[in-house]
C-alpha cells in the first residue's frame, strides 16, 4: 500500500515537457515543462473559473428568464400593479354597494331622505373595527422587566460618570 502511495506520488512530480513544433520547418514554437500535479490544478481551476463565470452571467443577465421556474421582471412588475388595482377596485366596489343600500333603504322607505347623503354612507365604510388595546397581564411584567433593567443600566451610567469627574 505505501508502495503504491509513493509511485503515485513519484508519478505527479515527474517533469515533462510538452513542445509545440511547426510541422512543416520543425521549428520549436513553445514548449513548457509540466508535471501530472500542474495539470490537474490547473484543470481543476480554469473548471471553477468556469462555473463560476456561467453561474455569474445566468444570475445577473435577462438569460435567467429562458430557465424553468424564473419568471421575467416585466412580469413581476405587472402582476404587482395588477394587484394594486383589483385592491383600488375592490374598495370601490364594496363603496358603491353600501352606496346603492343605502340608495335602496329611501326607496323603501327604511331611511329619510334628509339623513341620507353619500358622505354618511362612506363614512360607515370607512370606520375601524374596534381593537382592543388594553395591555395584557405578560405585556405589563415585560414592561416592568424592561424599565427596570433601563434603571439599573442607568445608575450604572451615572456612576461611571461621577468616577470619571472624580478622576
Amino acid at each position: 500500500m505505501t508502495k503504491k502511495k509513493s509511485d503515485l506520488r513519484r508519478k505527479l512530480f515527474i517533469k515533462n515537457r510538452l513542445v509545440i513544433l511547426n510541422e512543416n520547418t520543425f521549428e520549436e514554437i513553445f514548449s513548457f515543462k509540466l508535471n501530472l500535479m500542474n495539470v490537474f490544478v490547473v484543470l481543476s481551476l480554469g473548471s471553477i473559473f468556469l462555473i463560476l463565470i456561467t453561474t455569474f452571467i445566468i444570475a445577473f443577465t435577462p438569460l435567467r428568464e429562458f430557465i424553468p421556474g424564473y419568471s421575467s421582471s416585466k412580469l413581476k412588475r405587472d402582476a404587482t400593479q395588477l394587484a394594486i388595482k383589483s385592491d383600488s377596485l375592490e374598495r370601490a366596489l364594496k363603496k358603491n354597494e353600501v352606496y346603492i343600500k343605502g340608495v335602496q333603504k329611501v326607496l323603501r322607505g327604511e331611511l329619510e331622505y334628509a339623513k341620507f347623503n353619500k358622505d354618511s354612507i362612506l363614512a360607515d365604510i370607512d370606520e375601524p373595527e374596534e381593537v382592543n388595546m388594553k395591555a395584557s397581564e405578560e405585556e405589563i411584567k415585560l414592561r416592568k422587566e424592561v424599565a427596570k433593567m433601563e434603571q439599573e443600566s442607568g445608575e450604572k451610567t451615572q456612576s461611571k460618570n461621577k468616577s470619571d469627574k472624580k478622576k
